[in-house]
């Protein structure tokens, strides 16, 4: 669904930045398994595996905002994982409400949709020293705004591919693209500033962030004047920023780009970040980079989806299943996840989404289901 510019909102974020910018925190640890890492950091803490640690209560709202939750209505949010317009995906551009295919119609019928958008978004600039880079231009975002898509996330380990003037192209296109971007800035305040629309009378604000530890989160992680990639490494930032959406939203998403590529189940340090991002209030955390999907469920009150897999893909991948993939849909009542539905595809070879029937739906969707018991999270409401 296209949200009428009208209606879109900006969360001001204005207070305590000094105070964040010197009093970080940890939030959890980094985990490696990109294509591009550095060694990893350990994590802090961490619980072991199949073993989350239950969310306490959820922040009270802190801001001056209508008290959040009980009240509002109902709103509709659909979601897909990794998007690259590389490679065989190249010949997507252009196509607009047929970017994605027959799979697009479950992203239109959504209040609001969203996907994670990993490239640069540029047509020039010399590539980092990187196994795998990816670009794409500015008109990619208008065939998936034509597709569906409302909203994306650039927090990952591939938004700056093309340094110094791919980034500057990057924040042009976020600035003043057909889509908006979350989880990258002109600093750390514009990168964590969460996107905020009202649809049926709810406000629901989207943050983003990237706990890669690469290169881009190394050298490109926003700062206090420094443009790039919100990052929830080591700073309590992401937290705060997810506690001062809601104390201005009804529903506040969190899209996470985590855990370790070919994993079916999450690293202990995804739990302990979803567990964070609970307590402060996020109504569903969801992310992506495996490159497989990862399972889905319900951690107290806070619906929580490890991993989308792969989306408009633009290439073959070594892990199993890799091509399994679909569009999680969440319905919201009164600031809660009433029900989850998904919509099984599998990556064809052109790298686009294909939705599936009969007996190739229920094995996604069994599969899918399957990798819940890992996560230690319930099952979502149907």
């Amino acid at each position: 669904m296209h949200i009428p510019s009208s209606r879109q909102f900006r969360v001001v974020v204005g207070a305590c930045v000094l105070a964040l910018l010197t009093g970080c925190s940890l939030v959890g640890g980094s985990d490696g398994g990109s294509h591009d890492d550095v060694e990893p950091v350990a994590s802090a803490g961490a619980t072991a595996p199949g073993a989350p640690r239950a969310p306490g209560p959820q922040a009270a709202p802190t801001g001056s905002g209508a008290p959040t939750g009980g009240t509002a209505g109902t709103v509709t949010i659909a979601f897909g994982g990794d998007v690259h317009f590389t490679g065989r995906t190249v010949s997507r551009l252009g196509e607009g409400a047929d970017t994605l295919g027959p799979i697009g119609k479950a992203l239109e019928q959504a209040d609001i949709a969203m996907v994670n958008f990993e490239s640069a978004i540029t047509e020039r600039g010399a590539a980092e020293a990187k196994t795998y880079t990816f670009r794409a231009p500015k008109s990619a975002l208008d065939d998936l705004k034509a597709t569906g898509v409302d909203v994306v996330s650039m927090a990952n380990n591939h938004a700056v591919d093309f340094g110094q003037a791919g980034l500057t192209d990057s924040l042009a296109a976020a600035d003043n693209g057909a889509l908006p971007v979350v989880g990258f800035g002109k600093n750390a305040e514009a990168a964590y500033r969460p996107w905020t629309t009202e649809v049926n009378g709810v406000r629901v604000a989207v943050v983003a962030a990237s706990q890669v530890n690469d290169l881009t989160s190394q050298r490109y992680a926003a700062g206090a004047t420094k443009p790039g990639i919100a990052t929830a490494l080591t700073s309590a930032r992401l937290v705060k920023a997810v506690r001062d959406a809601k104390a201005e939203a009804d529903v506040v998403v969190v899209y996470m780009h985590w855990g370790i590529e070919g994993d079916k189940c999450p690293s202990a340090t995804q739990k302990d970040v979803a567990t964070d991002l609970a307590e402060a209030g996020a109504t569903a955390v969801v992310g992506t980079h495996a490159h497989v999907m990862q399972g889905a469920g319900m951690l107290g009150d806070t619906y929580v989806g490890y991993g989308f897999g792969n989306f408009l893909w633009y290439g073959t991948s070594p892990y199993p299943n890799s091509n399994d993939t679909g569009v999680t849909t969440l319905t919201v009542t009164g600031g809660k996840v009433v029900k989850e539905a998904f919509a099984p595809a599998l990556i064809d070879s052109r790298g686009v989404p294909v939705p599936q029937k009969a007996a190739e739906a229920k094995r996604i969707t069994d599969r899918r289901a399957s990798l819940r018991p890992c996560t230690g999270l319930t099952a979502a409401p149907k």
